[in-house]
């Protein structure tokens, strides 16, 4: 019975409790980091803000985006840049994450994408406070204004995270690369949309949304990283090789397992469920 009980331990210590933590302090590590960045950004900001530098865009920028205004583009680009605000985003992030965890039977997405947004938040938050920076005036600004700091665009760096990630995580489940390919489109296309709004609007500077674009996809890296690893031990012990979007060598495992006459790859039906392996619909069973 001893043995049973420390074999049991042994085995959920392998699958589950060492990639998790390995999960979770990798993205707590770089949670860290992306908001040591912030901070950095923040000390270049206030070195580069009077002189030539990337400041420098930020008038010009304004200016030419002023010239495009009409009462029509107006309403539609207020009521774009609502969906990457503070009631918006998390409406549409929660939508598009029920979806990866419906589709993938995994809670992993809202793990993922809910730490990322969490920290996300966070480095607006600290970036804002530090900085203080101003919002442009009033007067070059289209309706509603917004009073809160300026550095960095929090709707631009928000959806830079949440946007990537539902990308990258869908990315896992599509087996067609003309759909991975729109999908990337897509998303590239929203995000760089969502910080122009802002300019647009006269809400934020560019170098706002510059720094949050920047901010954003670093902690994107990290959080992907970080999903990379949680894999990497994971099928080490029980799939064979970590996941990629084809997995190749998990399949021809797979194969030799059959022709063996055991279980396919030699893993049990969780591991296999857990594998990202493409599904018969075009798509693979689980996101990761």
């Amino acid at each position: 019975m001893t043995t049973r009980t420390e074999n049991w331990l042994t085995e959920r210590w392998g699958r589950w409790v060492v990639p998790y933590a390995a999960l979770w302090i990798t993205m707590l590590i770089g949670g860290v980091v992306v908001v040591v960045l912030a901070l950095v950004s923040a000390e270049v900001y206030d070195n580069v803000v009077d002189e030539a530098g990337l400041a420098n865009l930020d008038k010009p920028t304004l200016a030419f985006m002023e010239q495009l205004r009409s009462p029509g583009l107006d309403a539609f680009i207020t009521g774009f840049t609502n969906i990457g605000g503070g009631i918006g985003m998390p409406i549409l992030g929660s939508i598009l994450t029920a979806l990866l965890i419906y589709t993938s039977r995994s809670w992993r997405p809202l793990i993922l994408i809910g730490g990322a947004a969490a920290v996300s938040v966070t480095v607006t938050a600290v970036g804002k406070k530090l900085i203080g920076r101003t919002r442009p005036d009033h007067a070059d600004a289209v309706p509603p204004y917004e009073t809160s700091p300026s550095f960095p665009s929090g709707h631009t760096l928000n959806t830079t995270v949440v946007i990537a990630l539902v990308v990258y995580l869908a990315c896992l489940q599509i087996k067609r690369t003309g759909a991975r390919i729109a999908l990337i489109a897509a998303g590239a296309i929203f995000i760089v949309a969502m910080g122009l709004s802002r300019v647009y609007l006269g809400h934020h500077w560019m170098t706002d949304v510059i720094i949050g674009w920047v901010l954003g996809l670093a902690w994107v890296g990290i959080v992907i990283l970080a999903h990379r690893l949680f894999h990497v031990l994971r099928h080490r012990e029980h799939a064979g090789p970590a996941p990629t979007f084809e997995h190749p060598a998990h399949l021809h495992e797979g194969a030799a397992g059959r022709a063996a006459g055991g279980p396919a790859g030699g893993t049990t039906q969780t591991d296999a469920n857990d594998a990202d392996t493409p599904g018969p619909a075009g798509r693979s069973s689980a996101s990761g």
